[in-house]
């Protein structure tokens, strides 16, 4: 048993999705493999990211069966609504056994991609890096107000494409979301998830308040604040597990 739903611009990606698992255990072109996995596999001339997320245990399966949304659910419905600010989506599948869900894919059409906002954030010599902080915060702003809140706006979910001179933002991993209608609390906490130093945060959280019309010192510092509470807690949470982070 299986449900799925395909965006109408790809009805005829409908056979790709359908046999998905065949596809995706008879590619290799695995690009990221943890609790998920990721791989881009090619169908009719085009290239598609595929995300397959697995229900490790029994009460999981229960869960997202009879109680809320699964996660390749979401990521395509989010996908619709953040339009633009994502790669376009293609559809979602999920299989089930013994009328429980077992296995669930995304599928987007590949973003060819550069690097990742975490190049620049890493690499103190990286080509353009105030540009690109500023042209990420402009790009951030246009998320905020449209009403879009990425809960997992972290560096290699923020993808970036060089075109004619000037950048392009994609998110992605975007089954964590929330739309609604953001305070300036809101707005400068989110990016705490970047792990950024205070100099270039001060950079972004700068140009943003320019194009929020605020006052910049207020936000500088409020960006600053949520970062460094994210971070102790981080910092605290990897202790008590017993690992350092830097």
């Amino acid at each position: 048993m299986y449900k799925y739903q395909i965006n109408p611009h790809f009805i005829h990606c409908k056979d790709f999705i359908l046999n998905i698992r065949n596809y995706f255990v008879e590619n290799t072109h695995s690009i990221h493999k943890a609790r998920n996995e990721l791989k881009i596999i090619p169908y009719q001339k085009e290239s598609f990211v595929v995300k397959s997320f697995k229900v490790p245990n029994f009460i999981r399966r229960i869960y997202y069966t009879f109680f809320r949304d699964t996660k390749a659910k979401k990521s395509y419905v989010h996908s619709l609504k953040i339009g633009i600010f994502t790669p376009e989506p293609i559809g979602y599948i999920e299989f089930y056994n013994f009328g429980l869900l077992s296995e669930s894919y995304f599928i987007a059409k590949e973003f060819d991609y550069d690097f990742t906002i975490r190049e620049p954030l890493l690499d103190a010599d990286f080509k353009e890096r105030k540009m690109i902080f500023e042209a990420f915060a402009e790009f951030t702003f246009k998320l905020h107000e449209k009403g879009i809140l990425h809960k997992d706006y972290s560096p290699g979910n923020i993808l970036i494409q060089q075109e004619n001179g000037g950048y392009v933002f994609k998110i992605v991993d975007i089954n964590r979301m929330v739309f609604k209608k953001l305070s300036l609390d809101e707005r400068l906490k989110n990016f705490n998830k970047l792990w950024a130093n205070d100099e270039d945060l001060k950079v972004m959280a700068e140009k943003y308040a320019l194009l929020l019309d605020e006052e910049q010192n207020r936000c500088v510092e409020l960006a600053i604040a949520y970062n460094q509470k994210h971070k102790d807690k981080m910092i605290m949470k990897n202790k008590l597990r017993g690992k350092h982070i830097e």
